[in-house]
């Protein structure tokens, strides 16, 4: 709360630990920053791979510096499903905004989370609104369907789309393009500017075809071009008509809601860390995991036999 990033830093080194005992001391610490948290404005940022986010993330985060903003950027990298591995690059790729004052970015390994968030990202969010950051950016992996959970941790959601359009709007899920509150095509600028306003085109057009995710507003799309650093200034006028429109009891009840849905993952991913955590159970999930390996029972009867264990032990 004193503002020093690297307090910040070992905070959420802290909540992010899988460790018991950092755990208890991880919510004893969230307690106290709770109440200074809460203020700022959460944006989620997602896009396939090489679409450009770290490269608009970055160009986003100096043009709010220069509107007298301090961001925090909480970029999740992908993990190997074969080494749990992570780069963690995202500080490499800012390297202007990371050496900034006035900003902070947090790498983290998206472990075996779905959604394209970190486990911890929510709580290392309010982390950095407690140390004073009050724009807070969420940049996802960027590996497509399972993007929407980020949609979960902020108050906006925003996609960014390569220039193409037509085929790659058909190619997209349809549920990101649902969820999403402003769409914007990168790399607008140079040979590809016509492509890029040609694809904004569709997607306008696309849009009025969906669901939108939040009632009463139509996604913006916007052409930007993050290299030459055109168009942010209309991306940062959107999020703030978007938070106008939302209004302060609307946001209210999107972030409790946020906070309930977060609270029943956390329910579902302890009980079933804690089920594999007991040793008959363990003993017994390998046996049936091997007899569905060969085909002897189905999963369905599997998973039955397990929660029968767990009742009997109730």
């Amino acid at each position: 709360m004193a503002r020093d990033r690297r307090a910040l830093a070992r905070a959420i080194t802290l909540i992010e630990s899988t460790r018991a005992d950092d755990r208890t001391g991880a919510e004893t610490l969230l307690a106290r920053l709770l109440p200074a948290s809460g203020s700022a404005i959460r944006i989620g940022i997602s896009g396939a791979p090489g679409v450009g986010k770290s490269t608009f993330i970055e160009a986003f985060g100096l043009y709010l510096i220069g509107q007298g903003r301090r961001p925090a950027v909480l970029a999740v990298d992908p993990s190997s499903p074969l080494s749990g591995g992570s780069i963690l690059g995202d500080k490499t790729r800012m390297q202007e905004l990371a050496r900034h004052e006035d900003a902070f970015i947090r790498p983290s390994p998206a472990g075996g989370t779905l959604g394209g968030v970190a486990r911890r990202t929510r709580e290392a969010g309010l982390a950095c609104e407690a140390a004073g950051f009050d724009v807070v950016i969420v940049e996802t992996v960027g590996v497509g369907q399972s993007e929407t959970a980020v949609a979960d941790l902020v108050d906006m959601f925003v996609l960014l789309l390569a220039p193409g359009g037509g085929d790659e709007l058909q190619g997209l899920k349809k549920g990101i393009v649902e969820l999403a509150d402003l769409l914007l095509v990168n790399k607008a600028d140079g040979d590809l500017k016509p492509a890029a306003s040609r694809a904004a085109a569709e997607y306008r057009a696309a849009v009025h075809m969906l669901r939108p995710s939040t009632a009463g507003w139509t996604p913006p799309v916007l052409e930007v071009s993050a290299l030459e650093g055109r168009g942010l200034d209309r991306v940062w006028q959107e999020i703030e008509r978007f938070r106008t429109a939302l209004g302060p009891q609307r946001l209210a009840d999107k972030r409790t809601r946020q906070a309930r849905a977060w609270m029943w993952r956390e329910i579902e991913e302890g009980l079933l860390a804690e089920l594999r955590a007991q040793p008959a159970v363990a003993r017994e999930l390998a046996e049936l995991e091997q007899k569905v390996a060969d085909g002897a029972l189905t999963p369905t009867a599997a998973a039955r036999a397990i929660l029968d264990r767990v009742r009997a032990r109730d």
